[in-house]
């Protein structure tokens, strides 16, 4: 079974195409003219070892808000589209991930309900030219699309690079474990209503 899809949205603020591989190696060809963003989709791939293949013109003359938002509403798609029909997947995943001083929790599950709680007690407003409320944005964008329910919490963090570095690789994993197919549960849904 091939769990890939590749999605193209366009829009008047953005043209975007996203085609991912959930079992793949952590390949990844990233420009979606936000550099942070690109490293931050980076660290996404290698640690849930997805393949990703991301582009994206957008209106950046005017901010990286579109981009940045639009990218992760397209990734959700790209996402919900490859999982399938959910069966024999895992559902739940989990991660801790420290970097230096920062420490990330990120909890998913492909319940099929679209939900975010995010936690981040963010040390500065931006990283570089990257408005750290656009991470808000792209995580909002994903759960509205891929129809997961999402609990991302900083525990601690001085560096607000670090901080934004550990959510995104904790992402990666939790994401994997939840859509790594169980052997044990092949071919049924992991859910008492039969349906996800």
């Amino acid at each position: 079974m091939t769990r890939t899809a590749e999605i193209t949205r366009n829009t008047n603020e953005t043209k975007i195409r996203v085609a991912i591989n959930l079992d793949g190696t952590g390949q990844q060809k990233l420009n979606t003219g936000v550099p942070f963003l690109d490293h931050m989709l980076d660290q996404i791939a290698r640690h849930g070892l997805i393949d990703l293949d991301i582009e994206c013109i957008g209106d950046l003359h005017i901010d990286a808000h579109h981009s940045v938002e639009d990218t992760g509403i397209t990734l959700g798609m790209a996402v919900a589209q490859a999982i399938g029909d959910k069966k024999g997947i895992r559902r739940y995943g989990h991660a801790y991930v420290p970097l230096d001083e920062a420490l990330s929790r990120v909890v998913i599950d492909f319940s099929g309900r679209p939900g975010l709680e995010m936690h981040v007690p963010w040390k500065r407003a931006m990283i570089g030219n990257f408005d750290v409320d656009l991470a808000h944005e792209f995580f909002q964008g994903f759960v509205n699309h891929a129809l997961v329910s999402l609990h991302i919490d900083n525990l601690r963090g001085e560096n607000a690079h670090h901080q934004c570095e550990t959510v995104f690789k904790a992402f990666g994993r939790a994401l994997r474990m939840a859509a790594e197919l169980d052997d044990r549960a092949a071919g049924t849904i992991p859910s008492t209503k039969g349906s996800l």
